[in-house]
């Protein structure tokens, strides 16, 4: 058997570990063709020893060239930098699998390059279709590419899905399938039962310390904000082409049932399992069979009581966002997603107070236009006028002047 080559946008975080992970596990089945990283040198040194890949990409010219002086003394690993490098790496003919897994804006250049080159796109950039959306659709309806989701909502969304579904991402008729609708799962947080009044003086670190998943800062803020959900409301409602009454979001603490799909005649399938990013990987890389991602099976006679409640929007604000913006347009997906990045890295630097994220959002929405996007020009056009507002908001902020 021909083993499968691996590119991995985003190595040297949180997703890639785990991917890298996986390939331990399955070295008969895959090798890593290609890692990107921005500027961690030292995890990408180590990446490169262990899996010999083709290619490293740094985006950051300074840790390309201290890349290149670390591995000067051997190997086969040929450093690059530089954005152009991550859309290469994707569009090669020897890649048969993306992993697409940079945060933020940056990741959606080499994942829409994927679509195009006809790869398996292991989608876990959520910016991709929260800034792209139809554009992303008709670009994967119009190619050979296989999307699989890799969030672990999307993911059990997919498992539970008719597998006509499967095999129609981005335009499969629910309603033609027996669907009422999708259940999206989320923890709350770390501040689910934090006391409103409190909100404002909570830390970075507080915030970063989710109680259930290991995650970078941003994805971590994000969680804390339930941003992060927003973000996946928004991919949700792309990838399974619903509509507002087929998605409902559902705080369920314990992080176990990772997402649902409710049937017109009562039932619900739901996909269950640790919270352990290894297990969508290891299906969304081996679909439809199934290998060894390293992640114990649920104990269920150990198994804690399972919750659920409704989403309290005054304490979740940048959900209500999120989800309204995904009713107004691309423009606003965009710009919200945008604005949010802004509004977090100066948050994590101590800049703004954490309740101040959805301020921020909140008023970059109201300044830009929320027109459509029709192409990938205007796309990152708005983009750029949704940070250069943000930054504008988190100023008069620290000068005193409310921005709402």
């Amino acid at each position: 058997m021909n083993m499968a080559q691996v590119t991995i946008l985003g190595a040297t975080g949180s997703i890639g570990a785990s991917t890298l992970e996986v390939l331990r596990r399955n070295q008969d089945r895959y090798a890593l063709f290609a890692a990107s990283g921005h500027s961690n040198v030292a995890v990408m040194h180590k990446i490169c020893d262990e899996f010999s890949p083709q290619y490293a990409v740094m985006s950051d010219p300074e840790a390309a060239k201290a890349l290149t002086r670390l591995l000067a003394n051997g190997g086969k690993t040929t450093v690059l930098g530089g954005q152009q490098a991550l859309v290469d790496i994707c569009c090669d003919e020897r890649t048969d699998i993306v992993m697409a897994a940079i945060v933020g804006a940056a990741g959606l250049l080499p994942t829409m390059a994927a679509i195009k080159a006809n790869k398996r796109l292991l989608l876990a950039n959520k910016e991709a279709l929260v800034m792209t959306g139809q554009l992303f659709i008709d670009e994967l309806r119009n190619s050979q590419a296989i999307l699989m989701p890799v969030d672990s909502e999307h993911n059990a969304i997919f498992q539970s899905l008719p597998i006509s579904a499967q095999q129609k991402i981005g335009y499969c008729p629910l309603s033609e399938l027996g669907v009422s609708h999708l259940l999206l799962t989320g923890s709350g947080g770390p501040f689910l039962n934090t006391p409103l009044n409190q909100l404002s003086k909570v830390t970075p670190a507080q915030a970063c310390k989710h109680p259930n998943w290991s995650m970078g800062q941003k994805i971590s803020v994000d969680s804390a904000t339930m941003m992060n959900k927003g973000l996946e409301y928004i991919e949700a409602r792309w990838l399974f082409d619903t509509n507002r009454d087929q998605i409902e979001v559902v705080i369920h603490p314990q992080s176990v049932i990772h997402s649902m799909v409710q049937y017109v005649d009562g039932s619900v399938i739901s996909q269950m399992g640790q919270p352990d990013m290894r297990t969508p990987i290891a299906y969304a890389l081996s679909y439809p069979e199934r290998i060894d991602a390293g992640v114990k099976a649920l104990n269920f006679s150990q198994l804690a009581n399972l919750t659920f409640e409704p989403v309290d929007y005054q304490r979740f604000p940048c959900l209500k966002l999120a989800i309204d913006a995904c009713y107004q347009g691309q423009g606003a997906t965009t710009a919200l997603n945008a604005a949010n990045e802004i509004a977090v890295a100066a948050f994590l630097n101590q800049q703004i107070k954490f309740t101040d994220i959805a301020a921020v959002n909140e008023q970059v929405l109201s300044k830009l236009s929320t027109d459509a996007a029709p192409n990938l020009e205007m796309v990152l056009e708005i983009d750029s006028k949704a940070r250069e507002s943000a930054l504008l908001s988190i100023k008069q902020l620290n000068q005193g002047k409310r921005v709402y």
